[in-house]
């Protein structure tokens, strides 16, 4: 009779799993394209589940974004440094393909939308969050990108200080000293704009 396998088991399989995709994505950066093959096969299926978790009403969508997503891995493959964990550079690309749909989908979704008098009950609180994220985004555009890019990442996208590191190129310390200066800047524009 074979026994489950302990916790202690299934951390090292998920460990070797992502010590397995390093190694293939490092030997297909070296030039082996087997491996890459192997690597992006492999990560594939990875994807599929990440998104298959997070769009449960959108089922449709999921393959085309694995798709975009493996396409924005290969292209910005040259972004991975190996020293870092490669999940959180793989969900940070997985994530911005996922705000992209997102995005697209509300904005056509919004051109399709009926206009019925029934909406009027909502429209003063639309017209006010239209306004404060044109607002935020005129404060925003004032901002230098070393400050600017940390503050969407972290706290209007949510991603981590390690996330928005890969993703931006920026070291952990400078995403810190970013988002710190740069709210530190919103204030200063808000207290000026009043």
């Amino acid at each position: 009779m074979e026994r489950p396998p302990a916790q202690s088991d299934v951390l090292v399989h998920l460990q070797t799993g992502e010590d397995r995709l390093r190694a293939m994505l490092m030997q297909g950066l070296a030039g082996d394209a087997k491996a890459y093959q192997a690597f992006l096969k492999d990560m594939s299926a990875h994807l599929r589940a990440f998104f298959k978790r997070r769009l449960t009403s959108l089922p449709d969508e999921i393959e085309d974004l694995v798709q975009e997503t493996l396409l924005a891995l290969h292209n910005q493959r040259h972004t991975y440094q190996s020293s870092q964990p490669l999940t959180a550079w793989v969900h940070a690309i997985a994530r911005y393909k996922l705000i992209d749909l997102f995005r697209a989908r509300g904005v056509r979704e919004a051109l399709t939308d009926p206009l019925d008098d029934e909406l009027q009950v909502f429209a003063a609180s639309d017209t006010d969050a239209f306004e404060a994220r044109r607002d935020l985004g005129h404060l925003m555009a004032q901002l230098p990108e070393h400050q600017r890019l940390p503050i969407l990442h972290m706290k209007l996208e949510g991603l981590s200080v390690i996330e928005t590191a890969a993703a931006t190129g920026m070291s952990e310390s400078a995403v810190k000293v970013g988002v710190h200066r740069g709210l530190k800047a919103l204030a200063a524009l808000i207290g000026v704009a009043r």
